[in-house]
């Protein structure tokens, strides 16, 4: 099994968790078996481009993310892309609020302000 393949199939699963679906959900969406979307999903089984651009659309993302990622091979990296992109759908005012709640998380004591 590639590494390349590995990849897309920790982002697939990563898009998936993140859109809130199931395995058997995305498959209905895509008109495959739930089995194929785990075999993606583990790297097993190559993503057809048509595939990528569905899955693509299903979970807001970018083709080109799942394909080739954040330009490296670290998944920490791939949570941080999926954060970002939810972060850029916030309003303003709760935007602030959740860089407030980070801020306060990064605080030594550990104590949290109400946001």
């Amino acid at each position: 099994m590639s590494e390349a393949r590995e990849g897309i199939g920790r982002r697939l699963r990563l898009a998936r968790e993140n859109a809130g679906l199931s395995q058997a959900q995305v498959a209905k969406l895509v008109g495959v078996h739930r089995p194929t979307v785990s075999e993606m999903e583990a790297g097993r089984r190559r993503v057809a481009a048509d595939e990528l651009a569905v899955l693509a659309d299903i979970y807001e993302v970018s083709v080109e993310w799942l394909s080739i990622g954040a330009g490296s091979n670290d998944p920490a990296d791939d949570r941080l892309h999926l954060a970002a992109r939810e972060l850029l759908k916030l309003k303003t005012e709760d935007l602030d609020r959740v860089v407030h709640l980070i801020a306060s998380l990064r605080r030594p004591d550990k104590q949290t302000r109400k946001v």
